[in-house]
């Protein structure tokens, strides 16, 4: 075996060694339900920044578990999303209610037209 093909073979079990790390990792972080992110993957595993964005494989691994995170991991969603329906429901609520209220004014405003209509026909009937 040549000192090049050595390297490689070197090169090569040292960098699955890493992926292997990244991906022990994500899952130790979606099994603790921490939030998987690259600066804490980086703090974890001591791997570069650019080891996550470049490395296919780990890319994929992170993007997946971000899927798989989505709103689940963050409580403070649940509590903002909890608020905006209700949110949501109150404003409906008074939509419906000016709904309302707006044909009831029309229907008082055409009564009131029609009121004023057969005014103005008895004041030209009278002349």
């Amino acid at each position: 075996m040549s000192k090049y093909d050595r390297m490689i073979e070197v090169n090569k079990k040292r960098s699955e060694e890493k992926i292997t790390a990244a991906k022990a990792a994500i899952r130790r972080m979606l099994e603790d339900e921490e939030r998987v992110s690259v600066p804490r993957l980086m703090q974890m595993t001591g791997l570069s920044r650019g080891f996550f964005y470049k490395n296919p494989e780990i890319r994929s691994e992170i993007n997946r578990a971000l899927e798989q995170q989505a709103g689940v991991i963050d409580p403070r969603r649940n509590i903002l999303d909890k608020a905006m329906d209700g949110r949501i429901e109150l404003l409906q609520r008074q939509v419906a209610e000016l709904k309302r209220e707006n044909e009831s004014l029309r229907k008082e405003n055409q009564k009131l037209r029609k009121s004023q209509e057969k005014k103005d026909w008895s004041v030209f009937k009278n002349l």
